[in-house]
């Protein structure tokens, strides 16, 4: 494959001091995690653009490889623990297509959420105006406080018009919510930690059966607010901080996903 040369102009950076630069800054040897975190299908050398993304869906990469990219970020990656090994059907069409295009993938999960300043729960913070006091769940949940306490409805007012979506809200309690707990994605198991440590709310992308049940016995008004709703803050902010820390290129590609 031909390596790409940069535009005039453009800032190019070495694939692997990419790669070396955002493990160190996202501590990823910390976490024992579900995915390899890094660099999980290699391309050309040098990178000028870059590509953030939720997840490498095809649509992703598609996009992506139409815009010049020369690696993709993102949250959710390949390669999970448990899945089946072979490269088939859309996994065999999602690595063909970054090969043939000589496009890097980097993936970067629970490293990425617990980040204190880059991370998916960092950045809800910000969005929701959320002041982080402590973390739990060995750092990947948050723990804090209202910027000024609110009824329930009223904070579910505030993330639909935040995230663009209206969360399912279970009011396990009628108080007004000061301390607060959250985690991104799928972490509706954390809801009895976050009763345990004094919430009176808990925050997370996914609901399960049990979550109406256990909200309601321990006391604690739940929010859902979307999977993906949750996790496009991280992403994007590690690739605006790429690109300036490095003159690269960045998009972010939010691609619509209501789960």
């Amino acid at each position: 494959m031909i390596e790409r040369q940069g535009i005039i102009g453009e800032k190019m950076i070495e694939l692997r001091n990419l790669e070396k630069y955002i493990d160190e800054l996202l501590m990823v040897k910390q976490f024992d995690d579900y995915a390899p975190n890094g660099l999980q299908i290699e391309g050309r050398k040098r990178i000028g653009k870059i590509v953030t993304a939720v997840t490498a869906s095809q649509a992703v990469l598609d996009q992506a490889i139409i815009e010049g990219a020369d690696a993709i970020l993102v949250h959710h990656g390949y390669f999970w623990k448990g899945e089946a090994q072979a490269i088939v059907g859309i996994k065999q069409r999602r690595v063909k297509t970054l090969l043939q295009a000589d496009v890097s993938l980097l993936g970067y999960h629970l490293p990425l959420d617990a980040h204190p300043m880059l991370g998916n729960n960092a950045e809800l913070a910000k969005v929701l105006n959320l002041k982080v006091e402590s973390s739990f769940a060995n750092g990947i949940a948050f723990m804090g406080v209202m910027n000024q306490p609110c009824a329930g409805e009223i904070f579910a007012q505030r993330i639909t018009e935040a995230l663009g979506r209206k969360p399912l809200h279970i009011a396990g309690n009628n108080r007004l919510i000061k301390k607060i707990a959250w985690c991104s994605g799928g972490a509706q198991g954390y809801l009895e930690g976050a009763a345990m440590l004094g919430a009176d709310a808990y925050l997370t992308g996914e609901a399960s059966e049990q979550s109406f049940h256990n909200a309601l016995e321990l006391g604690v008004h739940f929010y859902a607010a979307g999977h993906h709703a949750t996790e496009r803050y991280g992403i994007k902010a590690l690739g605006e901080h790429l690109a300036e820390r490095f003159g690269l290129q960045h998009h972010f590609i939010d691609q619509d996903n209501p789960v």
